[in-house]
């Protein structure tokens, strides 16, 4: 059960859109973000950041972007994060099912590019706690990606550094679409939803 629950309903009001784009986008508003909305100045700086991070074109590809974010949340243990971005992966980002079942053995797995590899093994180091991150990681990394480039997945770590530890505080409830994604999907590779399901 959520620590925290979301505001009343005409507190909500002032983020009609954004809820209705989400609607329209994944068929549902995040858990996280109404209770995000208790702190409207912190929703909206959170959603700029997000559509900076995540959305803003740039040299990363979106897929790569979700990847970053799969493995640092699942090496910060934030199963929320997980889950929502196991399914943004696939849905949008285009990653084939087989690429997301091989994402726990990207070190070695053929589905993976060098490039891939660099920047997976850095939001690795990063999401464990102490982080373990070393030159060597940006050594690799500057084999394949611009200093820009860079920023954008540090940029992908940072963003969900915060989102893991806000769900995983709050103890944000998943919805049921990723739940149900990331039940079909991730369980075989250990995943449970902890304290994000009732």
């Amino acid at each position: 059960m959520a620590r925290v629950s979301p505001p009343p309903a005409d507190r909500l009001a002032e983020f009609a859109a954004d809820f209705d784009k989400s609607k329209k986008q994944r068929g549902y508003v995040p858990n996280s973000w109404l209770t995000l909305a208790r702190r409207p100045r912190v929703f909206r700086a959170l959603r700029d950041l997000r559509e900076a991070v995540m959305s803003d074109p740039g040299e990363v590809p979106p897929a790569l972007k979700f990847m970053v974010g799969e493995v640092v949340s699942n090496a910060a243990g934030c199963r929320y994060c997980t889950a929502h971005n196991a399914e943004n992966l696939v849905e949008r980002g285009k990653v084939s099912g087989d690429k997301l079942h091989a994402l726990w053995q990207f070190q070695s797995s053929p589905f993976f590019t060098a490039a891939e590899r660099a920047a997976l093994s850095l939001a690795l180091a990063v999401g464990g706690c102490p982080p373990s991150v070393t030159d060597a990681h940006f050594v690799e990394l500057k084999k394949h990606f611009s200093e820009d480039a860079i920023i954008e997945i540090v940029s992908v770590i940072a963003l969900f550094g915060w989102m893991n530890r806000w769900n995983d505080t709050l103890a944000t409830q998943l919805e049921d679409h990723p739940l149900e994604f990331a039940r079909k999907h991730l369980a075989a590779a250990g995943w449970n939803p902890g304290v994000h399901a009732r």
